[in-house]
């Protein structure tokens, strides 16, 4: 009699084991648009199709999908029209989607992680469009009497939406560090160049949650990837931090010395005190043609706050700068190379391409480096406006 039950207990456990290695997923569309519904497993950022649904004439569909761990996945339409999930095995999820925006109209039930990852989403997505609604009327009031005053305000304005973002995001993860969903809070982004948490000292946040999710989570590929990209972060962390304490050795230090459009020979050391955008430029791109006028604009705002531009040009042919200068009225410190042909401060500031830029403090560190547009604007606001 043992040995028969030794022999039938395995028999028990096993079809056990397999229902808690899927997911099921029970959903409804109201009026879809289309027949099938498509579900993909996110690898790392690169969504994998896996699998799909055919939606009924009644916009009803049922998925189930095989996993052994907590994973992130798209459903949906297509790539430009999903929901984010994070299920994970042996939840027995419901959505509901009100309609055939999948991205935010929909509520989903029996899956934790999945509630947590749309409420980033939907937060964010709220986020982004007051900022869109700020920039339409930033560039309508631009040039109107009156964008003196009204400028800065919005501006302002707009920088406290982005600083309440931060906070969420902040007090989500803290909420959730044994999430998978927390590693979805450290890199939303507000814009194709702007992290949500977009301050060096965030870096905090990549390590609290890589030190939970290696005990929760230690075989997840996100947990590893997450690990492996804080590494990196501080180790280039460490390198700027070396950069900047050489830097100060006067055998090292980077001071151009150039001449302006007078004449007149300017170290960039002689306006400590400032804060100073080195601007390394061509007046044959077109990119920095463009954001010289944004340029001006920061300059105006900010130069009797304590703001400088110091910039440098890298044309060959000194006649297409001073042209450029003149027509353009720009307004800073405009210098060029000593010789062009051989840019001895472009290659020491490893400038690739153009436009370039460093931003130093009043002490002479650098505190940003390629900050462009709106990144450029957030980080002046938070120096002259807080």
């Amino acid at each position: 009699m043992k040995r028969l039950l030794i022999l039938i207990l395995p028999l028990l456990v096993l079809p056990g084991c397999k229902r808690n290695n899927v997911f099921t997923i029970n959903g409804s569309i109201k009026d879809p648009v289309q027949k099938v519904i498509y579900i993909s497993k996110v690898d790392i950022n690169i969504p994998v199709m896996i699998d799909s649904s055919g939606i009924s004439s009644k916009g009803t569909f049922r998925l189930r999908i095989k996993t052994t761990e907590p994973d992130f996945y798209q459903i949906g339409y297509s790539g430009a029209n999903y929901a984010n999930l994070l299920a994970e095995p042996g939840e027995k999820i419901q959505m509901t989607f009100n309609s055939n925006n999948l991205y935010k109209d929909y509520s989903v039930n029996g899956s934790r992680g999945s509630e947590l990852v749309q409420m980033l989403d939907l937060k964010l997505l709220e986020t982004k469009g007051r900022l869109d609604s700020l920039n339409i009327i930033y560039d309508k009031a631009y040039g109107e009497t009156g964008f003196e005053t009204r400028g800065p305000v919005i501006e302002q304005e707009y920088l406290e939406i982005v600083k309440s973002q931060r906070k969420f995001n902040i007090e989500f993860i803290l909420n959730n560090i044994n999430s998978l969903s927390s590693i979805k809070a450290l890199y939303q982004k507000i814009n194709e160049d702007t992290y949500v948490l977009y301050e060096t000292r965030d870096l905090q946040y990549l390590k609290i949650v890589a030190d939970s999710l290696k005990l929760h989570y230690p075989d997840s590929k996100h947990t590893k990837a997450l690990v492996a990209n804080f590494e990196k972060e501080m180790s280039q962390f460490n390198s700027r931090k070396l950069q900047l304490a050489t830097s100060s050795l006067p055998e090292t230090r980077l001071d151009p010395n150039l001449k302006d459009i007078s004449g007149r020979r300017i170290a960039l050391s002689s306006l400590r005190s400032k804060y100073v955008l080195l601007a390394f430029w061509s007046a044959q791109s077109r990119d920095c043609v463009a954001e010289n006028l944004q340029l001006k604009e920061f300059y105006r705002l900010y130069n009797r706050k304590g703001f400088e531009i110091y910039q440098i040009n890298i044309d060959e042919d000194e006649s297409t700068w001073r042209t450029a200068v003149n027509f353009d009225e720009l307004p800073w410190i405009s210098t060029r190379e000593d010789d062009p042909a051989n840019p001895v401060n472009a290659r020491l500031y490893n400038v690739q391409t153009v436009p370039a830029n460093y931003l130093y403090d009043p002490e002479g560190n650098i505190i940003g480096s390629n900050l462009h547009g709106r990144n450029l604007q957030i980080k002046l606001n938070q120096i002259f406006n807080n």
